[in-house]
């Protein structure tokens, strides 16, 4: 089967170290991928926002099946533009349409949607330019701490939480008057805050059938003890030891469900991968965002634990026969820290080589590439997100402790990473 995955990151580097596992791939494409996916099959220099560019490379290479990592094709309608092309309409497509995509794409409609299936979240108003004022009156009545989420996609970083009322105002101000995430934040979405713990749960469903992969808890502040700014994700871990079959069970019949059977009697077509991003409050579970495609650095340690053909699960989406399909997870924690350039959510510079990459590391662990390239045969920093290393262990301290030991043998000039990854399920405190 000839696969084309999209995406350049940490993500799209584990979808295809496991895509080339498959004995259904053959090739496997990645566009434009980074220099840990050439390992795994071909990148190629496509413009993933360029459906057209898309369309002519699927037909010239006779690809079968198109697997999206990123959300942004997805919210702009790539699965849309298949469906409608008469060359296109046969590939099997892995990621939902443009009106599925919303539920990232817009933290209005998926607090709305979550409203009228009567799935558990936070109490919400939204607010723009027009309704201005009266946003400012509604944060001033607010109970403390105030969450601002804007609505549309801000690369993981458009939720602050506000723990003043000074504060509150200015972000408002920032997002809707000074448009602070651009177009995303022309709309204001002011939710309740939820005290508690958050994790990570994944399904990929065909429409009317799921399966739940292995959940995780990722880590988005820069700074360990999860303190400073946000980031798109410093670490993750799975499995999450406060994630029971009680608590699971909770997940599947009051969000899970609903979220699928929503989705089938509101007619939007979704195949492929949905995020619940979750809070525990008190032992039950609430929906803090739902995201149309796997997280990251969640997939990072998520992927790995995956024992079952990920080519042959994706073909069983396709064809509405996912209750037909067996999941497989290995039984081992995982734990990925992600190494970050200087300065890096703000500004931070680019082209440091990295240095031992190419280490023997055993088969317990994994290094996956995210804002890298290569330069002149020596693999350079590319991005504020530069890579990964994921280990195997007994429980999350281990795999933990086995990421932090290859840590110190990799290096390039401004290097950073939290070694608290995991920090509240440890057994011995402060590592």
């Amino acid at each position: 089967m000839r696969i084309l995955l999209l995406g350049s990151g940490g993500r799209e580097h584990a979808l295809a170290w496991k895509l080339n596992q498959s004995v259904w791939t053959n090739p496997l494409y990645i566009a434009p991928g980074n220099p840990g996916t050439a390992k795994c099959g071909i990148n190629v220099q496509l413009d993933i926002s360029d459906f057209d560019e898309i369309r002519k490379f699927c037909i010239d290479e006779k690809i079968d099946m198109v697997i999206a990592g990123p959300e942004e094709p997805l919210v702009n309608g790539l699965y849309d533009y298949f469906k409608a092309t008469e060359e296109l309409q046969q590939i099997y497509f892995i990621g939902p349409s443009k009106a599925g995509a919303q539920l990232e794409g817009s933290k209005a409609f998926a607090k709305a949607f979550m409203y009228r299936h009567n799935i558990p979240t936070a109490k919400f108003k939204e607010f723009t330019i027009d309704n201005y004022e009266d946003g400012l009156r509604y944060l001033q009545q607010h109970p403390l701490p105030i969450v601002l989420k804007a609505d549309g996609l801000a690369a993981g970083k458009g939720v602050v939480i506000c723990q003043s009322y000074v504060e509150a105002i200015a972000e408002f101000e920032l997002m809707i008057q000074q448009a602070k995430f651009g177009e995303a934040s022309k709309k204001v979405v002011v939710e309740d805050f939820l005290p508690g713990i958050e994790l990570s749960v994944f399904a990929i469903t065909d429409g009317r059938n799921y399966l739940i992969l292995p959940e995780a808890k990722d880590y988005k502040r820069i700074g360990e003890g999860d303190k400073g700014l946000m980031t798109g994700g410093m670490g993750a871990v799975s499995p999450v030891p406060f994630a029971t079959p009680g608590f699971m069970h909770k997940v599947e019949e009051r969000i899970i469900k609903p979220t699928i059977n929503g989705l089938f009697k509101e007619g939007i077509e979704y195949t492929g991968f949905i995020f619940f991003g979750l809070i525990s409050v008190n032992g039950d579970p609430y929906v803090i965002e739902y995201n149309c495609r796997l997280g990251d650095p969640e997939t990072e340690v998520v992927i790995p634990r995956l024992e079952t053909d990920l080519v042959g699960l994706c073909i069983a989406a396709t064809q509405k026969e996912l209750d037909k399909a067996e999941l497989r997870v290995d039984k081992r924690a995982a734990a990925t820290i992600v190494a970050t350039s200087r300065g890096y959510p703000t500004g931070y510079e680019k082209g440091y080589e990295i240095t031992g990459l190419d280490g023997r590391f055993g088969k317990q662990s994994l290094i996956f590439h995210a804002g890298t390239k290569e330069d002149e045969k020596k693999i350079v920093t590319n991005g504020g997100r530069v890579f990964c290393v994921t280990s195997f262990g007994e429980d999350i301290e281990d795999a933990v402790n086995t990421s932090l030991d290859i840590l110190d043998h990799i290096n390039f000039d401004g290097i950073y990473y939290r070694a608290d990854i995991g920090f509240e399920f440890k057994k011995t405190p402060n590592l």
